[in-house]
């Protein structure tokens, strides 16, 4: 087998071994890392390293990994372009937070998310108490959707809380 070839393969078993490995541990959005996400990222990125590559540690080695990768990350968000399903199974659904003031006690555990965030999410928003919130939703992407009936705000930096799950009530 061509040595390109066993890369690409490589590179490809541990692509979608790394998006599995973060789905089932919860992570659908890195955008505010903790510092134990980022360690975690920093040593899984050098653990794997030799997974893609093997022996061959060449220039021409790594511009391949890094050329399957790039290929991969493009079919994958083709993928989710197109297709509802695979966006639902990768990226989550939406789980509604707070429905006319009450929240949704069961929601917030399933998104381990604390009170506290909850509450902050909202003041970012505008929002004093939560009994003013008409309907708060946490989106796919890890942003907190806020609506009241007395006023309505898109916070420019929208709060993004990493994910457990997918499921909603």
């Amino acid at each position: 087998m061509s040595p390109f070839i066993e890369i690409i393969g490589r590179c490809t078993i541990v692509y979608v071994f790394m998006i599995v490995a973060i789905r089932i541990s919860g992570k659908t959005e890195l955008a505010q890392l903790s510092v134990i996400d980022l360690v975690l990222i920093l040593l899984i990125s050098n653990s794997v390293q030799n997974a893609m590559v093997g022996a061959d540690t060449s220039l021409v080695g790594g511009l391949t990994a890094a050329a399957a990768l790039f290929l991969l990350n493009t079919v994958l968000k083709i993928g989710l372009f197109r297709s509802q399903r695979l966006r639902g199974l990768l990226q989550g659904e939406p789980l509604m937070l707070i429905y006319h003031g009450k929240v949704k006690e069961d929601n917030l555990r399933r998104a381990h998310l604390p009170a506290d965030e909850l509450e902050a999410a909202c003041r970012e928003h505008g929002v004093a108490k939560i009994e003013d919130v008409n309907l708060a939703v946490l989106e796919a992407d890890g942003n907190i959707s806020i609506l009241s009936e007395n006023y309505t705000h898109q916070s420019q930096h929208p709060r993004r809380i990493k994910r457990r799950t997918t499921q909603s009530s």
